[in-house]
């Protein structure tokens, strides 16, 4: 069958044939095929992929790729035999510290202090090891026990840390670190009273002479 073409004009008619027609449509169906075959070969390969089963998670893969972190293994410390363990160097430490606390309360004894205490109060300060209260019947004896006790220290290589009162104060503080002395014009001893503050710290025993020993404590009072 063939088409009436008719020319000129708006009239013209040029409409295709059934042959045209069969061929634009093969056409057009194989394009569509070729499409849709791709695409569905798109989708067979993606279902291809094994289910999970579950949403992905980003932190999954990640933390999949990171190998599981070791903690260290076991430690061995290795002791010398016959090696002083920590607590015997401590013990070793306040034992020296113990000996020249002493020392230096022989050393205001050798001034004529009166009345040493010395005290232990390593288990209950954190600021000092021994704490020596000594008394001067004047304000010149206080200095002088101050100045020989620091002397003392001096040639032993130990500076003293701080230092208060002293020029007449009648109380003098010096600070040695581990070790702490007081030392007091003796009514001014009485009136602060320190040794009832560490009434339960024990008391390291030392020898006192009986001329260190106050039998008229009254006496000491007229030059307040």
């Amino acid at each position: 069958m063939t088409t009436k073409k008719r020319t000129g004009g708006k009239g013209s008619d040029s409409r295709p044939t059934r042959a045209q027609s069969g061929k634009a449509g093969g056409k057009a169906a194989g394009k569509t095929g070729t499409r849709t075959g791709a695409k569905a070969g798109t989708k067979t390969k993606i279902s291809a992929k094994p289910s999970t089963g579950r949403f992905p998670v980003r932190g999954d893969l990640k933390n999949a790729r990171k190998p599981a972190r070791r903690g260290p293994g076991p430690t061995t410390q290795v002791v010398a035999s016959g090696s002083p363990s920590p607590i015997a160097n401590n013990n070793r430490d306040l034992g020296e510290l113990r000996e020249l606390a002493l020392e230096l309360m022989n050393a205001a004894l050798d001034k004529k202090a009166l009345m040493p205490v010395l005290i232990d109060v390593s288990g209950m300060a954190s600021y000092t090891d021994f704490i020596g209260i000594v008394s001067g019947r004047s304000d010149r004896q206080v200095d002088a026990i101050a100045d020989h006790i620091t002397a003392l220290m001096k040639s032993r290589g130990r500076h003293v840390l701080g230092h208060e009162g002293g020029g007449g104060g009648r109380w003098t503080l010096l600070d040695f670190g581990s070790i702490v002395i007081h030392v007091f014009y003796h009514p001014v001893r009485e009136f602060y009273d320190l040794e009832s503050l560490w009434i339960d710290a024990p008391r390291v025993k030392m020898a006192i002479p009986p001329e260190a020993m106050i039998t008229q404590p009254d006496a000491l009072y007229g030059a307040l």
